[in-house]
Order: C-alpha cells, then structure tokens, then sequence
C-alpha cells in the first residue's frame, strides 16, 4: 500500500528531503497535495488523534509521522536507507538533525524577525542575519560535514552506499547554491568532499528519473530564497 505524503504543493522546501528519500528508495507513495482535491489544509484539519504540527509528513500504517527527521527515521529503518544497527541509524539522524539546523538558519536570513512578515518589513534585520550565515555559519556546518567525509569515506554513514542523510545534505547545497550563489562558490573550494558527494548523489541512477521530471520542483519563494543583497564573497 502507497504512503500518503503531504506536503504544500509547488514548493520544493522541506518537503524535497522526503521526496528524495522516497524517490532513492523506491518508495510507493502518492503526493496527496498534486492531486485532484488535495488540500494540506483540509487534512491538517481532520482531527487526528496524533495531528502534525504541519507538513512535510506521512501517512503510513495507521500513523501520521511529521518532522522530516522523523519521517526519515522511519523510511531509513523500514526501507534500508539507513545503517542496520543502532549506532548506525542513530549517527545518520544526528547528520540529519544537524542539516536541518542548517536549513533554518538559511531560512531565517531572509525572515530572521517574523514569519509572517514580509521580506521587505525585516529587510535591515536580514542584512545584518544574512552577513553573520555567510562569514561564520555557513563555514562551520560545511566544515564539519567534510570533516565527516574525510574521516568516514564517500558517505556521511561511513558505509559503501549512500543513506538519506546523504540525500538530505545534496539538496541543502544545492539550497544554498540557490540562494548563495557567490559565497558557495568561495566556500565550495574549501569543501571539495561535501560537493563530490553533492557530484555522487546526482549520479545515483537510482534519482535519474526524478531528477529529470517536472515532480522535481525548482526553488522559488520557500526556504531557500535568492536575494542578491543577502549574498557576497
């Protein structure tokens, strides 16, 4: 039976770290938003006895899963796209923790006040925020994934196949290849590991045809946003 996954439609966000998981694994599942009738909104209203705060999340065997990290807890274990043993799955989350952080702060340069605000409304206040991601944070996240990579070999899990984290951390740098343009092309060079894995996750025949179909989504206005201001060297 195919999973029912749940997610805004027409953004990629933080969504696209499950579809990848999904899409790599050979997971059955149905995009409820894209299709005819489906409605987040509607479903978040249904009452459920174990609700998610909000999407991304999923719907299998009786169980509505929300957080991406969880959902791919659940999918790495069911499915083997994490280690086997404990350390394994449990080291593999902490990667996936640890880019999700990174995934916020990404976020908060161009919303670092209000949600519900407007870009234009904190405009000052992400200048400030986005010049702190770039100099400091963006060093420091890449720095200890390639850190990983050389001491652990070509996958985050230190095993010879890929695991979602290693999905996850593919779609976080091309994130901020989207919306960093000019820095990563600097701080690329000081993490050849994270962008040769970036190079290897492209390749897995396993993605081939999703990453050539429209139901990979291009970034626009979600997470990861382009700002020329909020960029630089």
């Amino acid at each position: 039976m195919a999973y029912d996954f749940w997610y805004w439609d027409g953004l990629p966000g933080r969504g696209e770290f499950v579809r990848l998981a999904l899409e790599a694994g050979g997971v059955d599942y149905r995009e409820r938003a894209r299709e005819p009738g489906g409605d987040v909104s509607a479903d978040l209203a249904m009452g459920r006895g174990d609700p998610p705060f909000a999407p991304p999340y999923l719907v299998a065997d009786g169980m509505t899963i929300g957080q991406t990290a969880s959902i791919l807890m659940f999918l790495g274990q069911r499915h083997g796209l994490a280690p086997g043993d404990e350390a394994g799955r449990l080291w593999v989350n902490q990667v996936q923790l640890t880019i999700a952080d990174m995934v916020a702060e990404a976020h908060d340069t161009h919303h670092p006040v209000a949600m519900g605000a407007y870009y234009e409304d904190q405009k000052d206040e992400a200048l400030r925020r986005a010049e702190d991601f770039r100099e400091t944070r963006m060093p420091k996240f890449l720095g200890w994934f390639e850190t990983i990579l050389e001491r652990r070999g070509d996958w985050l899990a230190g095993s010879d196949r890929w695991s979602y984290a290693d999905l996850s951390l593919f779609q976080l740098v091309e994130g901020l290849r989207f919306a960093f343009p000019r820095r990563m092309k600097t701080v690329e060079g000081d993490n050849p590991r994270v962008v040769a894995l970036g190079d290897r996750v492209a390749a897995l025949p396993e993605l081939q045809n999703y990453l050539a179909s429209d139901r990979r989504l291009p970034f626009s206005d979600g997470i990861f946003r382009h700002y020329p201001e909020l960029d630089g060297d």
